[in-house]
């Protein structure tokens, strides 16, 4: 039997993080990290391309909350308390500086996750935190006023138990052992599968503010848009995928979506475009890209109403302006299926909020058991908020962990 104060099962961002405060706020206690693989922090080395995206320049808790599906009401207590702010702080207290990229998310100055990496197993090693690797937990549970934790090899006692194991369906079982409920998983962030004669040949194409709506629900999103070789992807997709993740689950990823390119009703559109060919009559209409539309897409929506490659804007019809401003504004495209984003591989799923108080992190049926981090029904947009959810809640459970 080893014995240690406080065990964190999971050798991960949240793992990492409230095991190195906990030691510093309570130099007496005895800390371990159990790791079930050979290598600690390997979802923080591949995030963010390798470049490691921290968190994201959102100053305001009330804004921060609403880029997560699951988990807003949850979060915006412990946000008063632990932000992005102080995660800014944190790290260039620790010699890391990070900064801040156009879109808000927000790196390393060194643009390497090995920074990040770098600066935990350093604070680790100056706090005296024991880190045990190949130690897959089989078993954890309440024995008097002790946590019994078995892994393959060994037998452990501790008086608190922090659970940091992100989504990990085999210890999400082990939660459901000792009565927490946990909810199903589901992919949150992905792309989607669209085989459509409008986009085949035009990967690598961006339009920057479309307005997206999924035909029999009340989802929609607005934002950039990124044609990909398999269908659809960037942030207007990904924030639909979250905020969606259990309805897409439901539907089995079969549905479509109605994609308005150019942000405009299509009255206005029609209009517009009853204007240009008075102004444009004797240009073509495929060589005259309109609305800051990327040329390679705006060619494939006037050949999608009906028109051919060398019509003249003085050519057009009433029928045929008033189809190309549908394909402008209200396409129609079937999703079929989707494709994991890049290494982001997020789930929307875990440890039932209702049971955990958000004051501290620690279980409302166990006492002296702690979440942190994504093991929890937590789950965000892309952009460097789902490491915010892991700093802030390792922060406050480190910071109320008992005497």
């Amino acid at each position: 039997m080893i014995e240690k104060d406080i065990i964190i099962v999971g050798g991960g961002a949240a793992g990492f993080f409230a095991a190195i405060n906990i030691a510093e706020k309570h130099p007496e206690f005895k800390v371990a990290i159990l790791e079930r693989g050979k290598e600690v922090l390997t979802k923080v080395k591949v995030s963010g391309g390798g470049r490691c995206n921290v968190t994201h320049a959102e100053f305001i808790p009330q804004e921060l909350v609403q880029n997560y599906p699951r988990g807003e009401k949850e979060l915006l207590g412990p946000f008063h308390s632990f932000m992005t702010g102080d995660t800014i702080a944190w790290f260039e207290n620790r010699g890391v500086a990070l900064k801040i990229e156009e879109d808000g998310r927000m790196f390393p100055v060194s643009n390497s996750s090995q920074t990040i990496i770098d600066c935990f197993l350093s604070e680790i090693e100056k706090q005296g935190v024991e880190v045990l690797r190949n130690q897959s937990v089989t078993k954890f549970e309440k024995r008097n006023e002790y946590w019994e934790v078995e892994t393959k090899s060994d037998v452990f006692r501790c008086k608190k138990l922090i659970i940091a194991t992100g989504s990990n369906p085999k210890i999400w079982k082990l939660i459901e052992n000792i009565d927490h409920t946990v909810a199903a998983p589901v992919p949150s962030l992905f792309t989607f599968n669209i085989q459509d004669s409008r986009i085949k040949d035009i990967p690598g194409v961006v339009a920057q503010h479309v307005e997206i709506k999924v035909l029999g629900t009340a989802l929609e999103s607005h934002g950039p848009l990124l044609i990909t070789h398999w269908g659809m992807s960037a942030p207007s997709i990904l924030k639909l995928s979250a905020f969606g993740a259990l309805e897409f689950a439901k539907l089995e990823y079969k549905f479509e979506i109605e994609i308005n390119f150019i942000a405009l009703e299509c009255e206005v559109a029609i209009a517009r475009l009853k204007e240009l060919k008075q102004e444009l009559s004797k240009k073509t209409v495929s060589n005259y890209t309109q609305f800051d539309l990327p040329k390679r897409l705006w060619q494939q929506l006037v050949l999608a109403a009906g028109m051919t490659a060398e019509m003249r804007w003085a050519d057009l019809n009433k029928n045929q302006l008033e189809a190309l401003a549908n394909q402008l504004t209200k396409a129609v495209f079937k999703v079929d299926g989707k494709s994991t984003f890049k290494e982001e591989f997020v789930t929307a799923g875990g440890v039932n909020l209702k049971e955990v108080n958000f004051k501290n992190f620690e279980s409302k049926l166990h006492e002296n058991l702690y979440f942190t981090g994504e093991v929890l029904n937590i789950d965000a947009v892309t952009g460097g908020f789902n490491f915010q959810n892991a700093w802030t809640s390792a922060y406050i459970l480190a910071q109320n962990i008992s005497e």
